[in-house]
């Protein structure tokens, strides 16, 4: 099933049925522990929707919850850092942490910094090298338990990390920085290793990059990030962590204004994010 946040409190999606719920407390849904069992409880008193169109009517997924996100988790990642950074001396930080037991984890955004599927994201005025990075958020919950899944963009500019890596907060972290929806997919059982991520950025209506991958090329478990996000830290409201990415455009590529990226991850659904600049 599926979890949709609205305007009108949130929707349910369950077998292609849409169902308002009547729960309105969008922070006490995604903390319960049994969260499953609860929608399924709720649709039972839910409200039947004939019409309801994710790609509309859905806001992003976030309120309370902060963002935050794995690096070098895919070796793609990996050796575009690598070469990205190698003229600042830093080339080999990340072939550290790709081989490390501890994983690179890093504040990536507040929900006012969050966009959700048809609304806009932003690259930097002082940047000229920009691109998204597609990568499986996972949902969740106060206690670090994993209750659902959702896709992000998290939008990157590359000279300005590759310049030093110690500017990666101001790489990753600004208005319109990142994108979340279209909505949760709520699930206990992991996704497949199978799973495909599959990036599409169209540009005046031609695609003008696309690439995919699987969940089977992540070095890592999403259970192993989650943990290490929460052994010292607390997330009264649950938080959001993306996993990396296994896909990078090639160096000549470069996100103007206007773009359209599509980041698809089946059985989640379809991101859709429209680029502006400053």
């Amino acid at each position: 099933m599926k979890l949709y946040r609205t305007a009108n409190g949130p929707v349910m999606e369950d077998r292609g049925e849409y169902y308002q719920l009547p729960e309105t407390e969008w922070d006490v849904l995604l903390n319960r522990r049994d969260l499953e069992m609860v929608l399924t409880s709720l649709s039972r008193r839910g409200t039947r929707l004939p019409k309801f169109d994710p790609q509309t009517q859905a806001l992003p997924p976030i309120t309370r919850q902060e963002v935050w996100a794995a690096g070098v988790t895919y070796f793609r990642s990996r050796t575009a850092r690598m070469e990205e950074s190698k003229a600042a001396g830093g080339g080999d930080f990340y072939d550290r942490v790709y081989s490390a037991d501890r994983p690179e984890l890093f504040f990536k955004a507040s929900a006012r910094r969050v966009s959700g599927t048809g609304q806009k994201v932003r690259i930097r005025r002082d940047s000229k090298w920009n691109v998204p990075e597609p990568e499986l958020a996972l949902v969740l919950n106060s206690h670090g338990e994993i209750v659902g899944y959702t896709i992000g963009n998290d939008m990157s500019s590359r000279d300005i990390e590759g310049e030093n890596p110690l500017y990666l907060p101001q790489a990753k972290v600004y208005a319109a920085c990142c994108g979340l929806g279209p909505g949760i997919l709520v699930r206990q059982s992991p996704l497949e290793p199978e799973t495909e991520i599959v990036i599409e950025i169209r540009r005046s209506g031609v695609t003008a990059f696309e690439g995919r991958t699987t969940l089977a090329n992540l070095k890592r478990t999403p259970q192993e990030l989650a943990g290490y996000l929460f052994r010292e830290d607390e997330f009264a409201d649950g938080c959001f962590l993306l996993t990396g990415t296994g896909i990078v455009p090639p160096d000549e590529f470069t996100l103007e204004p206007d773009d359209e990226i599509r980041i698809t991850i089946e059985p989640i659904g379809t991101l859709i994010n429209f680029v502006t600049c400053g």
